[in-house]
């Protein structure tokens, strides 16, 4: 017995000495990948994000209904559907609805009629769409003539909420992804002015940084989303607010590249490259962004929910977006209403979906920013 557990010791050592000269030899890149895939959560949320916007990029395939499209069931409650062995043979179906209407209260009220079901299919032909702008009538699952299938419920005027949180997410996905490429520049070219070169430069960038700051967010947001003329196309109002959030948005990510700046712009690397003839716009460039690329990526990771935050806050109050344009934010405006909230609890749905959004790049923004640092933790 004794003689195994040498073996066995002696294995693991073995093991454990070519773990830490395989760590020795690998890239920092590839240290970061290892130490990111260490952090389950962060792997999970990224697989979330990862979904999310596959879903928002064919959410017109994945939408059983047109966003506009009026069902006629007006604040029909969510319906699932589920496993049967009916006389068509077995497989998911949904039963049918039938509505009374209370002639004092005028509310209508929904039941299921468990005697009539309808099968769900898979690639059904319906209202015609684009997918990636190819037009086309095919969408990924819908029901039997006669039935209707409601994943989050109808709004007021009857519509699937499911259609149109679907929809809605490739705004308020993308607007989060919009406004931190711009942060980013903006952050970038600032930051790195103010971390490499100081003196006034420096002085001047600071203070204007820790005078947006001194300003309440929300008030801001609305000071400026009120200044947005209210006669613009859609199109204009989205690239106005994803402006907006980006001019806001980069005093966090420039005070990450001065900081980094500051502590690397003295290195022997910097010297040598000066002394070989190299601009400072090549060494910030070349050799000293690239150098924390792995933290840049990271501050940006945790910034995308706070642009995905404060666009579904101003279309929430009425100063962003506005219908018809459907985003997160306005389906929200739904839910404004506390009488409706109480008929139609399921309004609140699309907040799940921000608040699952947000939570994800945190994670996985948590995660990055651990792995930016990978050798932290070599040989724990």
């Amino acid at each position: 017995m004794s003689k195994d557990r040498v073996t066995a010791a002696a294995d693991i050592e073995s093991l454990e000495s070519g773990m830490e000269q395989h760590l020795e030899v690998a890239s920092q890149w590839q240290l970061i990948r290892w130490k990111f895939f260490r952090h389950k959560l962060a792997v999970v949320s990224a697989f979330v994000i990862l979904v999310l916007y596959m879903a928002a990029l064919f959410a017109t395939f994945l939408s059983p209904y047109d966003p506009q499209t009026r069902t006629g069931d007006v604040y029909a409650p969510p319906q699932l559907p589920r496993f049967m062995n009916t006389a068509d043979g077995f497989g998911l179906y949904v039963y049918g609805i039938d509505e009374t209407l209370d002639m004092q209260t005028f509310r209508r009220t929904y039941t299921l009629d468990t005697d009539r079901t309808y099968r769900l299919q898979f690639f059904v032909h319906g209202e015609p769409h684009k997918i990636l702008w190819v037009p086309t009538t095919l969408r990924f699952f819908g029901v039997e003539e006669g039935g209707r299938l409601y994943f989050m419920g109808t709004d007021r005027l009857g519509r699937d909420i499911f259609s149109r949180v679907m929809i809605g997410a490739r705004i308020s996905l993308s607007i989060g992804l919009v406004g931190v490429a711009l942060s980013l520049i903006l952050g970038l070219i600032i930051g790195g002015i103010s971390g490499y070169f100081g003196g006034t430069a420096d002085t001047v960038i600071q203070r204007i940084i820790e005078v947006l700051h001194s300003f309440p967010t929300i008030p801001l947001w609305m000071a400026l989303g009120a200044a947005i003329p209210r006669s613009w196309p859609p199109e204009l109002v989205y690239v106005a607010i994803t402006v907006v959030l980006s001019l806001i948005g980069w005093t966090g990510l420039a005070r990450v590249v001065r900081g980094r700046l500051l502590s690397l712009r003295n290195d022997d690397f910097v010297y040598a490259a000066r002394m070989s003839g190299a601009s400072e716009w090549r060494i910030i460039r070349r050799h000293l962004l690239p150098s924390f690329a792995s933290h840049i990526i990271a501050s940006v990771t945790l910034a995308i929910p706070g642009m995905i935050l404060a666009e579904t806050s101003l279309s929430f109050l009425g100063l962003g977006l506005q219908p018809p344009v459907v985003s997160w934010g306005t389906l929200l405006q739904a839910s404004q209403n506390i009488n409706a909230v109480v008929m139609a609890p399921w309004l609140m749905l699309p907040g799940a979906l921000v608040i699952i959004t947000v939570l994800a790049f945190n994670f996985v923004g948590d995660g990055l920013r651990d792995a930016a640092d990978p050798y932290s933790e070599i040989g724990s």
